[in-house]
């Protein structure tokens, strides 16, 4: 269905920090990393993050991470506050979106919004 992802951020070296974080607890890694740009998947770059040298103009929902399960959204919910980001709904259940939907909120350090979700 999906290729990738692409956003952009203000400042890489702070996002590269926070999403390295995020994405370890989750099993990814960062597959790409340049000037400009840096990637991360498990086989293959799936989430590209890229620096533009302007302001950010964040224009999407929210990006939402698939989790292996409840440990794995409070490890990425907690690496992610531990490097730069802001709680924006602290992990738990959410029956409004299933009856197994297990997810947690963070704000990047740019403010742009990251659900982290496991249905298992």
């Amino acid at each position: 269905m999906i290729d990738h992802v692409g956003f952009e951020v203000s400042d890489l070296e702070r996002s590269a920090r926070f999403y390295d974080a995020v994405f370890y607890a989750l099993g990814a890694r960062r597959m790409l990393d340049s000037e400009h740009a840096i990637a991360y998947g498990i086989n293959g770059p799936v989430v590209w993050i890229v620096v533009r040298g302007r302001a950010p103009a964040p224009g999407y929902g929210h990006l939402a991470l698939n989790a292996s399960g409840k440990a794995a959204v409070d490890a990425a919910h907690r690496a992610g506050l531990a490097n730069g980001g802001e709680d924006d709904g602290a992990p738990g259940q959410r029956p409004q979106y299933g009856r197994r939907c297990y997810a947690g909120y963070l704000r990047d350090p740019d403010g742009l919004r990251v659900e982290v979700v496991s249905r298992r």
